[in-house]
């Protein structure tokens, strides 16, 4: 059993001792601020907000809250989608907003040194003057460190991989408030363990990240976007195997059912016809090479019942087309008032990804839910959004069945619950179905590095 403290007015004065007075806030804005995420999870105010500028502020914080049992939950920009962030015990939210700098481009390596609070779209237009940027796409402005506490996705995870995939180095402050560094610049190492990726995905319950390196790309030299419109979403998804099998490698492969094509094109913004669609870039160092990848890719999608192949979009379409797929979720909250939308996350193997499909389809219609389904299909990744009325306690449990229906065939499948939201909140129930008897190391790990469980209590595992 957890056995934390309430914080007191001696608490509040410590706090204050390390970053300052105008760096502790206990105002209602505040607390509100930092109550939530974009979940749909209920909030739950902390008792007090730091917002630290350095790892040794935040080790001065932690080692006074272990020794205190005070809880601290870490915060980046509050864009999760399954409570990740929010301060289910109270205590401290320490906001990493202040700690957003560059630290060093090492430009000839492909890296770059960040602090966690820099946002990744600032970040990226800062690199993009040195024709570099760091890949993995979550949609929203995250900031680095929440990207790397749930391991962040996105629309270019095909070609160049997670969060993880892209993180070399890490500074860590633990509960105890040592720091640590794991990792090195090398591109590749065989020494010791892997704590840089047992960071990685944590949600802040292992230890606080302060600084990151992290691998860059090229920005690409040539790209062009296609969509392709099929008459079913079976069609659409089952086209996505022959993609990957052929060998190309997309930089992005997205889906979107009719029912979602539909609600994009009602805004006026948008024309992508009225069937279920592919979204696909593709990035080549050659005008020659893109010629050749998307020839390539119309005939396995005529192949597969395209039954329209639109490519060779310029930089303003395809970024037209981007923004269509990243507001998806903005644009049926404005087009249903009154209603929101539980945005469910699992993954499956490529070759499951049409059975996936139908289950969600199924689950929705079952409960007489009028749906949408999005994902990134060139790496199994569905995003059905389940709609609920916000305050309808039945409504709720309704999207929480659905939910729960599709989590467990994604498993079923030999899939996850969660592809790149992280667990959180919401995903925790499933953890012993996906994990079995190996969710006992993972509660060794988290007791060897968090033994008073201060660091974000209530995640990933379900309470006691």
């Amino acid at each position: 059993m957890l056995n934390h403290q309430n914080l007191t007015l001696a608490h509040l004065e410590f706090l204050t001792s390390i970053v300052g007075a105008e760096y502790v806030s206990s105002k209602d804005s505040d607390l509100e601020q930092h109550s939530k995420d974009e979940s749909f999870h209920d909030a739950v105010r902390p008792a007090v907000v730091v917002f630290p500028g350095s790892a040794t502020e935040i080790s001065s914080i932690l080692k006074y809250a272990n020794q205190q049992h005070l809880p601290v939950t870490p915060w980046g920009a509050g864009t999760s989608l399954e409570g990740n962030p929010i301060p289910l015990c109270g205590g401290i939210v320490l906001d990493t907003l202040r700690m957003d700098k560059i630290i060093q481009l090492h430009a000839d390596d492909f890296q770059v040194d960040v602090q966690p609070g820099l946002r990744y779209k600032v970040m990226n237009a800062a690199l993009a003057k040195q024709g570099l940027f760091f890949p993995p796409d979550p949609g929203a402005n995250a900031s680095i460190g929440g990207m790397i506490a749930n391991n962040a996705a996105g629309t270019r995870t095909l070609r160049y991989g997670t969060t993880k995939d892209n993180v070399l180095r890490l500074e860590i402050v633990l509960s105890s408030g040592e720091i640590i560094r794991t990792g090195t610049r090398a591109k590749k190492t065989s020494s010791g363990y892997d704590l840089v990726h047992l960071f990685i995905g944590s949600e802040g319950t292992l230890g606080i990240v302060t600084e990151a390196t992290l691998r860059l790309s090229p920005l690409p030299e040539k790209f062009s976007a296609a969509i392709a419109s099929f008459t079913t979403p079976q069609a659409a998804t089952q086209v996505v195997s022959n993609i990957i099998g052929s060998g190309l490698v997309p930089a992005a492969l997205e889906f979107l059912d009719a029912a979602t094509v539909r609600a994009i094109n009602a805004t006026g913004e948008f024309n992508l016809g009225s069937s279920p669609v592919l979204l696909m870039e593709f990035h080549s160092a050659t005008d020659a090479g893109l010629r050749e990848e998307l020839t390539q890719v119309e005939m396995l999608c005529k192949d597969g019942g395209c039954e329209n192949f639109e490519a060779g979009l310029g930089r303003d379409e395809r970024d037209r087309l981007w923004r269509a797929r990243h507001r998806t979720y903005d644009i049926l909250v404005r087009s249903h008032p009154g209603r929101a939308y539980l945005i469910v996350d699992v993954a499956v193997p490529i070759s499951e990804y049409s059975r996936l499909v139908v289950a969600a389809q199924e689950a929705l219609s079952e409960h007489g839910l009028q749906g949408y389904l999005v994902g990134h299909a060139g790496d199994g990744n569905l995003h059905p959004l389940v709609p609920y009325t916000p305050g309808d306690a039945t409504s709720y449990a309704v999207a929480w069945a659905v939910d729960e229906k599709i989590v467990k065939a994604a498993i079923a499948m030999g899939g996850t619950a969660t592809g790149e939201h992280g667990v959180g909140i919401g995903k925790r129930r499933f953890m012993s179905l996906e994990h079995g008897a190996s969710l006992n190391a993972m509660k060794a790990i988290k007791a060897t590095f968090d033994p008073n469980g201060i660091l974000n209590p209530g995640k990933i595992f379900e309470p006691d």
